[in-house]
């Protein structure tokens, strides 16, 4: 992922409106925006501000947008694919030896119905595995003064039974976590901040992957059983790659309405994290979304969920506070937000 070329290091008032000046109005949008990621790296500062500008928009009045152009290889997707069925298809017991929660940092495979997302539902009718930080020439993973609780090693199915298994889903996680901290510049921008604003929040970011495999699910099934209930994201944001001609993403707006993110084929989805909502003072803005495959076939899925460093503090950026809109959080770190929601999901022990 080339860099994004340097850019002054703030921008004046009198040129731009404040940030919460802009802040969304309630009407609802009926479509999820595309953006090209072409111009990200250019080096006319106008063109990297016409792009924040779309992501500002897209990320104040929607939560979710797609992005083209975004520097993933195709092979590299279709690599991990590949593992993730070819782990999907094991046996149950191959499967359950992974089980997550046998781990004691949210790593493993989720069974059927495993999850529940939204506690109204009977459970998520989809099988997932998660992975962590990990560097593929040495197997390392990072310290738990880096990660805190989501540190140490990954854990993986025999080589034997899924040859290449490790080395498909680290090369898509490696690219995916370039793209994200290629993202942050112009989210930086977005916020009328300076492009480096994030620079030393990402130098360790806690990133988690998780292949996803959603069975058929008869149309006539109990809606209070998909594939993953109304939910929303805890880290920053989302990096999402969805198979092509299969619907089962939705997006909540504003009048109880869901709208269907369609997969649109070389794009991925990018959507706005609980993280990223409260550190912005909610003028970013974390939308419900859920999956429901009733398409017939087998669905995959691929994202990652990027957030900060664990340390960082997720205080009300300066462009996102007012006189007349203060802080409405109390300060935590981004490592035991996320940690705190995790341990809800997988009911891990304190």
């Amino acid at each position: 992922m080339p860099a994004i070329a340097p850019a002054p290091q703030h921008i004046s008032q009198s040129q731009r409106p404040l940030l919460l000046g802009t802040m969304r109005t309630e009407s609802a949008f009926d479509e999820i925006p595309v953006i090209d990621l072409h111009g990200a790296a250019a080096a006319d500062a106008g063109a990297r501000r016409e792009l924040a500008d779309q992501i500002r928009d897209a990320c104040v009045n929607v939560g979710f947008f797609y992005v083209t152009n975004h520097g993933i290889p195709e092979p590299v997707t279709l690599h991990a694919l590949d593992a993730a069925k070819q782990f999907f298809s094991l046996p149950d017991d191959a499967k359950t030896e992974l089980d997550i929660h046998k781990s004691t940092n949210f790593k493993g495979y989720t069974a059927l119905l495993g999850e529940n997302s939204n506690p109204e539902n009977r459970g998520d009718l989809h099988e997932g595995f998660d992975l962590g930080w990990e560097q593929f020439e040495d197997g390392a993973s990072r310290s738990a003064a880096d990660d805190g609780p989501m540190a140490g090693a990954n854990v993986w199915p025999d080589e034997a039974a899924v040859p290449g298994f490790r080395a498909a889903a680290l090369a898509y996680y490696h690219a995916a976590v370039r793209l994200g901290q290629f993202l942050f510049p112009l989210f930086a921008l977005a916020l009328d901040l300076p492009e480096d604003f994030f620079s030393d929040k990402i130098t360790k970011p806690a990133a988690i992957m998780r292949l996803l495999y959603y069975p058929p699910q008869d149309g006539a099934v109990d809606d209070r059983t998909i594939g993953i209930g109304a939910h929303t994201d805890y880290e920053c944001f989302t990096i999402l790659w969805q198979q092509s001609g299969i619907e089962a993403l939705q997006v909540l707006n504003t009048t109880g309405k869901w709208i269907d993110a369609v997969p649109i084929p070389g794009s991925l989805v990018v959507n706005i994290g609980d993280q990223f909502a409260r550190w912005t003072n909610d003028v970013f803005k974390s939308t419900v979304h859920r999956a429901v495959n009733r398409t017939g076939a087998e669905r995959y899925s691929i994202p990652l969920f990027f957030g900060t460093d664990y340390n960082v503090k997720l205080e009300a950026l300066p462009s996102c506070v007012s006189e007349d809109m203060p802080a409405k959080y109390e300060v935590v770190t981004a490592g035991d937000y996320v940690k705190s929601r995790l341990e809800e999901t997988y009911a891990h022990s304190k």
